[in-house]
């Protein structure tokens, strides 16, 4: 099976590491479109653009059996439109955990930290207002501007970091939110740093798993057999962290090279 998986950057990249762990004989095709990043700083109509101009780069240059989307700036904007452009691909898009939250939280109190595209999307605005309307549940939204750029940019433990995130947590650690959905991508990368803020007790919601299971299961309809050596191709359209890339991917094998798209 082919599968292309897209983000802005490297984000992504801890999605497709959820997958690598469970499928299995497959060509994975990584697209980190960093020139144009970050999404979460363009209209809905840039971002559905370049969805477009990607997916079908990766269908007319690897025939692509399955698209995962890796963003949920990008799923948010996106999805419907090339779902039904696309009505044969399977595709798989990134939305935050508010449901897995809902269950896991104690104290009721939820926050989201996201991009602003993503808080602002009609997509996560609808989810969000579904799944809290019969609840006792507050969620408190965190746009988090310029926290995908530092990260991107491996500014994981600087004090640049640490001090935007104790702006936003620390506020969350007042009204006792217990569960934190991580709403970009690339927040996992910084999840120790998120603790040692909040504690150790405090829920980190995480969708790279419910997405990598997801797309086993939608194989099956191809009948993939789930077995076999994979392949991984890095393709991008700016500069890009190796090092970072590396640290995702926990040193895994793969090609790289960049394109223009």
């Amino acid at each position: 099976m082919k599968v292309g998986v897209f983000d802005s950057g490297l984000g992504g990249l801890t999605v497709l590491d959820s997958i690598l762990k469970v499928l299995k004989g497959s060509e994975f095709y990584y697209i980190a479109d960093t020139f144009y990043a970050p999404y979460g700083e363009k209209s809905v109509d840039e971002i559905l653009a370049r969805c477009e101009k990607i997916t079908e780069f990766l269908l007319e240059t690897y025939g692509i059996d399955a698209l995962v989307i890796a963003c949920n700036t990008a799923t948010s904007a996106a999805i419907k439109k090339l779902r039904e452009k696309f009505p044969f691909l399977i595709i798989i898009g990134t939305e935050p955990g508010i449901k897995p939250a809902l269950n896991s939280t104690k104290t009721n109190n939820i926050a989201i930290m996201a991009t602003s595209a993503t808080l602002k999307g009609t997509k996560y605005k609808e989810l969000a207002l579904e799944l809290v309307r019969n609840s006792e549940v507050k969620l408190y939204e965190q746009a988090c501007v310029g926290l995908a750029k530092a990260i991107e940019n491996g500014e994981i433990d600087t004090r640049k970091t640490i001090n935007m995130l104790e702006l936003w947590l620390k506020p969350m650690k007042k009204n006792r939110v217990d569960t934190i959905v991580l709403g970009c991508t690339h927040y996992p990368l910084i999840s120790h740093n998120i603790r040692k803020i909040m504690g150790e007790d405090i829920v980190l919601i995480d969708t790279g798993d419910a997405i990598a299971n997801r797309l086993l299961n939608l194989s099956k309809n191809l009948n993939h057999r789930n077995s076999g050596d994979i392949k991984i191709d890095i393709l991008y359209t700016g500069k890009i962290n190796f090092d970072m890339v590396n640290i995702i991917l926990k040193n895994r094998k793969f090609e790289h090279r960049k394109i223009d798209i």
